[in-house]
């Protein structure tokens, strides 16, 4: 019988420089309960100068902003892909989706959709005319 194995050693900190290696780390993301990355979204807000400083709070706002459009934009376009007995969401299915949604509409008023067509519209003006039911011939 071989015998067995010893775990292997871990890493101590050296002069109290960083973090223990027995502890994981947990991002702000997870603190936040968000699946957008608080962290990187904190980053591109400092780095792009919006302003002087950047609150801690305010990356965690921005990032639950865009996941709850996310999250709204993607549950109405999986809706309108089953509705054309479809399994994959298509640009096409985003773009109804975005469309046929009053809020978002307004939103994504200016926004081009690439490959997302256009809504089915025919003017009533080019219906055929529809005849009257006084027309019927009277019986003599």
């Amino acid at each position: 019988m071989a015998p067995k194995s010893t775990p292997p050693a871990t890493k101590v900190a050296k002069g109290g420089r960083g973090k223990a290696s027995g502890k994981k780390s947990t991002t702000k993301s997870v603190k936040a309960g968000l699946q957008f990355p608080v962290g990187r979204i904190g980053r591109l807000l400092k780095k792009g100068r919006y302003a002087a400083r950047v609150g801690a709070g305010a990356p965690v706002y921005v990032a639950s902003v865009l996941e709850y459009l996310t999250a709204e934009i993607l549950e109405l376009a999986g809706n309108a892909a089953r509705d054309n007995k479809k399994r994959r969401v298509l640009p096409r299915h985003v773009q109804l989706a975005v469309r046929n949604d009053e809020e978002l509409n307004k939103l994504l008023g200016k926004v081009t959709i690439a490959q997302g067509g256009v809504l089915p519209n025919i003017h009533s003006v080019l219906l055929p005319a529809k005849k009257s039911v006084d027309s019927k011939p009277s019986k003599k």
